[in-house]
């Protein structure tokens, strides 16, 4: 009876021995033991780039219209002067036509200019909507811009056109809407320095 209890104890002692390996795998598996602090590689962010300054604006020129720059014609070469109306210049002076079939002259040579000092002429014409301005500037060769001013203070640029070589004058030209009582036509240099002007006058 001593020897079966002995035995009987044994196969007991064996079987929990052969169950603990189980066991501890898996508890080992259900409850890891926690790891040393992990090693980690922390990365700065990269600081905000700032952006770019935008490139400076170039400085842009004094606007000076349409005349900031005198266009050169040939004798008797048709400017498109707008609705219709014709310019050209030959030796004698400023020629002109409309849409109406009036063709128009101011001469430079019939004496009534005097050349040798700085002037503006004026001629005008038109209807209800509009009206057509043009004249003869002369006298410098450093003319550079035309203006007209009606009498509300309105500043209008005209355009011009010379002869090639130094023919001593040139000829100017714009179309204004139709209301306006008088204008004053000024003409002006590159620096716009005044060096002739024609008081104000019914258009």
């Amino acid at each position: 009876m001593t020897r079966m209890k002995t035995y009987a104890t044994g196969l007991c002692v064996v079987a929990a021995l052969a169950a603990s390996p189980t066991v501890a795998s898996a508890i080992t598996a259900q409850a890891p033991a926690p790891a040393g602090p992990a090693a980690r590689t922390v990365t700065a962010a990269p600081a905000p780039t700032a952006p770019a300054p935008a490139p400076a604006a170039p400085a842009l020129p004094a606007a000076k219209g349409p005349s900031a720059q005198v266009r050169t014609v040939a004798p008797g070469e048709r400017v498109h002067a707008g609705h219709g109306v014709r310019l050209w210049l030959t030796e004698e002076g400023k020629h002109w036509s409309t849409p109406g079939g009036g063709e128009n002259f101011r001469s430079v040579t019939d004496g009534n200019l005097d050349l040798t000092t700085p002037g503006v002429t004026h001629q005008a014409e038109g209807g209800t909507k509009r009206v057509f301005h043009s004249g003869v500037h002369y006298g410098t060769e450093d003319a550079a811009r035309v203006t007209l001013t009606d009498e509300t203070g309105r500043t209008t640029d005209a355009a011009l056109v010379e002869l090639a070589g130094e023919p001593g004058w040139g000829a100017w030209y714009v179309t204004t809407p139709a209301g306006a009582a008088t204008h004053t036509v000024t003409l002006l240099d590159s620096a716009g320095r005044v060096l002739a002007q024609l008081p104000g006058r019914a258009s």
